[in-house]
């Protein structure tokens, strides 16, 4: 309970504008939840995915993505004021399967640009059933994000990826 409340909101503070991309800050956030689920004594001597299992504590790295589809939703739901989110491309006259909301690819050079915020969701987001991108409220989403997830093995290995999204490189999260 006072690492939920008192450790990870530091360790996920802004993390749809701060999201590392790199193994070794990825690992080295993820080692700080490593070192607290190894203070539960009865879990010691277990692998971190059964310990994350057993506390039913997922991943930061599943979380960060988690909170960048909620991030999104609530831009394109229009949540937010329009004239101060990041502008998300949609494809509006294409007849595409899976959701209506999906998000123009677009190419960059650089490793600035290729993690920012927008770049990052989209393979994400296109990967994305209807029903889960139509839901009626942020509160429904994330319902609906989180039953079409569960069966990710993301939530609790922090080597996995997760599964249907269409990239043409491996992308970190």
């Amino acid at each position: 309970m006072l690492y939920k409340t008192l450790v990870r909101s530091q360790l996920e503070y802004a993390n749809s504008l701060w999201n590392p991309y790199l193994k070794q800050d990825i690992s080295a956030l993820e080692k700080v939840q490593m070192r607290a689920t190894k203070l539960v004594a009865a879990l010691h001597h277990k692998p971190y995915a059964e310990r994350l299992k057993h506390l039913d504590l997922p991943t930061l790295k599943y979380r960060r993505l988690r909170g960048n589809m909620i991030e999104t939703y609530k831009i394109l739901s229009g949540i937010y004021d329009s004239t101060v989110v990041p502008t998300i491309p949609i494809i509006y006259d294409s007849v595409t399967r899976g959701n209506s909301l999906k998000i123009s690819s677009r190419r960059c050079n650089y490793n600035v640009r290729k993690y920012s915020f927008c770049f990052r969701i989209t393979n994400v987001w296109n990967s994305l059933p209807y029903s889960v991108v139509s839901a009626t409220s942020v509160n429904s989403f994330k319902n609906k994000l989180d039953k079409h997830w569960s069966s990710q093995e993301l939530k609790f290995n922090l080597e996995a990826e997760i599964y249907g999204t269409r990239s043409r490189s491996r992308v970190e999260f």
